[in-house]
């Protein structure tokens, strides 16, 4: 079986057993007017944002956090206030795994810790949203379909375009159409990460901070103040701007082209202006090659001006400009068309998981969608660290 067929294959299995978990999601949940309860595991930046959607859906209740560093959890908890108030608070997140009013978990923590979480808690049959990169690694992938067809839990990823109205907009009046032709290019932009950016003096590890539960898989090394403050600039722990950023554009690509299977990439880029002990590049260039298109991704974690971060597709018959905050359609004859949005992602997103649980709604990114777009950001990767083209992942 060839690369092309494997993901294929690979994405239909996925695809039967997300309906079959999607169907049995109600069956988990007591009544359809019961409340859910939700575990956070990881309390930073990422469980912030994607809990404030959690927060404004009535049919939740946050009943469980997790996290190896307590002061964390103390920011989270007041930002948070008394939608917490009566969550119980633990270092280890198997203990929330053992509670029968714990329906649901947010995994937010770094990347390397994905997986061996989500196949804990889907092994737990607790419905799961996954924070994206879905994969930290490609040879992950087996064990996590399997844990999901095991599971009577359904699985999102945090995809959150996915819920996006006006990305569904698009999809169905622009490229469903073909109002664009046949689109050749797609140019995907998106920089200045300032918290990526900082000068972090090492400092002697926090006594409430639980190191060897950080590291988890990862290579067991000393603790240092950036590899934990700035994980995301290490290759153990997550995949920088590939991961973080490419994870997102090449999703929204390739849902709107109907097109999941790239034919090769190539990667280039370095650390061009942060210095010390980092691994993965502040900026980077990619070109994913499709049968028919190619898609140009450009990211730095350095403060370019970049007003609006976008997946820009030039067609044929006209070019789309699309954002989290809508789009603009340019015809090649004919005055342009904007589209403004001012919904909330994460709260469309959030609210597309719970309707899954609770009425039995299709998610709109399951483990399937979550894998197709690990695809093109694995054959980056590949090529970055090997200084050649990828065709292909093992």
């Amino acid at each position: 079986m060839n690369r092309r067929e494997f993901i294929s294959t690979g994405a239909a299995a996925v695809a039967v057993t997300a309906r079959a978990l999607d169907a049995r999601a109600y069956d988990s949940i007591a009544g359809a007017n019961d409340r859910v309860g939700l575990g956070v595991i990881g309390c930073g930046r990422r469980a912030t944002d994607v809990c404030g959607g959690f927060v404004q859906d009535p049919r939740v209740q946050i009943r469980a956090l997790a996290d190896v560093y307590d002061k964390q959890v103390a920011v989270f908890q007041g930002r948070f206030k008394g939608d917490v108030a009566q969550a119980e608070v633990s270092v280890e997140y198997g203990k929330m795994l053992d509670r029968r009013d714990v329906d649901a978990v947010l995994i937010a923590t770094p990347d390397h810790l994905h997986v061996t979480i989500a196949k804990d808690t889907l092994g737990a049959d607790k419905h799961t949203y996954l924070e994206k990169p879905t994969l930290h690694r490609w040879y992950e992938r087996p064990a996590l379909v399997k844990a999901a067809q095991a599971s009577k839990g359904i699985l999102q990823c945090g995809m959150q375009q996915r819920s996006g109205a006006h990305y569904m907009r698009a999809k169905q009046e622009v490229f469903d159409t073909g109002a664009l032709g046949g689109v050749v290019l797609v140019r995907a932009v998106w920089s200045n990460f300032p918290w990526q950016r900082r000068a972090i003096p090492d400092e002697p590890k926090p006594a409430g901070l639980r190191w060897d539960l950080f590291l988890g898989p990862a290579p067991k090394v000393p603790y240092e103040t950036a590899r934990y403050s700035s994980w995301r600039s290490y290759h153990d722990y997550g995949n920088g701007l590939l991961a973080d950023i490419l994870t997102h554009w090449a999703d929204v690509a390739q849902w709107m082209l109907d097109d999941s299977a790239p034919a090769s990439a190539a990667a280039l880029g370095g650390d061009y202006e942060l210095r010390g002990d980092l691994t993965n590049p502040d900026t980077v260039s990619a070109v994913i090659r499709y049968k028919s298109w190619n898609l140009n991704f450009e990211s730095t974690v350095l403060s370019v001006r970049d007003p609006k971060p976008s997946v820009f597709f030039e067609g044929t018959k006209g070019t789309l400009d699309l954002t989290r905050k809508g789009y603009t359609l340019t015809p090649n004859d004919g005055a342009p068309t904007e589209v403004v949005a001012n919904q909330s992602l994460e709260r469309a997103h959030t609210g597309n998981f719970i309707d899954a649980i609770v009425k039995g709604d299709k998610l709109n990114a399951p483990l399937e969608t979550g894998i197709a777009a690990s695809v093109p950001v694995m054959m980056a990767l590949d090529s970055y660290w090997s200084q050649r083209i990828c065709t292909g992942l093992g």
